[in-house]
């Protein structure tokens, strides 16, 4: 493969070693892929305010990574504003019998998504180009989402208030963070709370990520 990204590809794989996970080579060039899409794109369509080879690698293709070991009992997965497709379209990439349905508002962020899809061929990713609370869970094409993820997206109650219709009874809800969000989990609606909190670590990222698993009670 050529392009911007590929004399960080030793960065990549560096950095999945270093999260104790085992790619093959082929997924590792499709995720590199994908990151060029996301550069491509982003020169016209502003999906995301990560402009260099170096940080898409960190911020975006290891930051979505990192939570992978937390999902392993997901298998019907439903993104929510998942904007240039994180962390969605990452997981879709490394876990090819994951079902990710991926929700997003706005037009343009649909449609490089769509475009993603097809160029990367990934059978498990569909986008829906919609507000989320207009979606029901039997309009995801798999059912009811036995996971729920987010990356920074508003407020955590805003969170379980908007997306908590799209999961099944025993399933849960993800959420990415930057600093852990205490007041935040303060405000959380009746008849849900914090079942999990992982630090994660990314390798060369300096700045705290906090993953949350969040359940009805």
């Amino acid at each position: 493969m050529s392009g911007r990204l590929q004399a960080c590809a030793p960065q990549l794989v560096e950095g999945i070693a270093a999260l104790g996970l085992a790619l093959p080579e082929e997924t590792v060039e499709r995720l590199l892929a994908f990151g060029e899409l996301l550069l491509k794109w982003n020169k016209v369509y502003n999906l995301t305010a990560i402009r260099s080879s170096q940080d898409v690698i960190t911020h975006h293709l290891l930051d979505a990574l990192a939570v992978l070991p937390h999902l392993c009992a997901v298998n019907r997965l439903a993104d929510i504003g998942s904007g240039g497709g994180l962390p969605g379209i990452v997981l879709a990439i490394v876990r090819p019998g994951l079902i990710v349905n991926s929700i997003e508002t706005v037009g343009k962020k649909a449609s490089f998504q769509q475009q993603a899809r097809i160029e990367l061929g990934l059978g498990n990713f569909s986008v829906i180009n919609k507000r989320v609370e207009q979606v029901t869970a039997d309009a995801l094409p798999a059912g009811a989402a036995d996971g729920v993820i987010s990356r920074a997206f508003s407020s955590l109650a805003d969170f379980v208030t908007l997306s908590g219709h799209l999961l099944a009874e025993d399933g849960a809800l993800y959420a990415m963070k930057g600093l852990h969000p205490a007041d935040e989990l303060a405000a959380l609606p009746a008849g849900w709370a914090l079942a999990e909190s992982h630090v994660l670590s990314v390798p060369g990222l300096d700045a705290e990520r906090h993953f949350l698993v969040i359940r009805r009670i």
